[in-house]
């Protein structure tokens, strides 16, 4: 493993609410390259630990650390985007957020590059496959170097799937990350190097991806 300060880190982060811990502290590092997959059922804390790597949560306890410069694109579960804006406009406005120097521009290369409609229609009115579009296509806004993704393919057809993970193989070429929820096995064969499987809001198991089987994940989720 490179001695290089990681692209990102979790240093012990956890996370409570209230009374209810959501993650136990976790120790992950995302290095030029990556693919890491957090695996695991639903409540296990993949999209809270997604959260707080993206800086949308406070931890509780521990720390992010980012390498300087480093930027991060997130795309939550639940599609952030402004239901009143339409697509394009949605786009510009977080364009301008992530201090794209031309949103106009960056707008309509991403509308084109996700195939989502340029109709001034509201966004609320999309189908699910084409707000789940918008949400990855402003996760690619102001060029990040890793992309935190969760549970991205859901809710995308074949093709939509296939063109996402050009994109982001690009991005991983291109000396970026990926940190990817899922649970869906073959995405972790296909896409992940490393896997951290969470459970309960617990890690427990932590290594490179071909060590990560289907044995595995058939415990995991029982």
């Amino acid at each position: 493993m490179s001695s290089a300060q990681p692209l990102l880190a979790a240093r012990g982060v956890g996370r409570r609410f209230g009374q209810t811990t959501a993650l136990e502290p976790v120790e992950l590092e995302v290095r030029e390259g990556d693919g890491v997959a957090l695996a695991g059922p639903n409540g296990a804390g993949k999209s809270t630990l997604l959260a707080l790597l993206a800086g949308a949560l406070e931890t509780s306890v521990g720390r992010i650390e980012r390498r300087k410069g480093v930027k991060v694109g997130w795309a939550p579960q639940r599609p952030a985007q402004y239901g009143r804006l339409s697509a394009r406009e949605n786009l510009e406005l977080f364009a301008r957020l992530e201090s794209e120097p031309d949103p106009e521009e960056a707008a309509a290369r991403l509308l084109a590059e996700f195939d989502l409609p340029t109709k001034r229609s509201p966004s609320a009115n999309l189908s699910v496959g084409n707000r789940q579009r918008l949400n990855l296509a402003i996760a690619f806004l102001g060029k990040p170097d890793v992309l935190l993704l969760d549970e991205p393919t859901a809710a995308l057809d074949p093709e939509q799937r296939r063109r996402l993970w050009e994109r982001v193989g690009a991005l991983r070429e291109a000396g970026g990350a990926l940190v990817l929820a899922t649970q869906n096995l073959e995405e972790i064969e296909r896409h992940a190097s490393h896997v951290a499987a969470l459970r309960d809001g617990r890690v427990v198991f932590s290594g490179p991806a071909d060590e990560y089987d289907r044995t595995q994940a058939d415990t995991l989720f029982a």
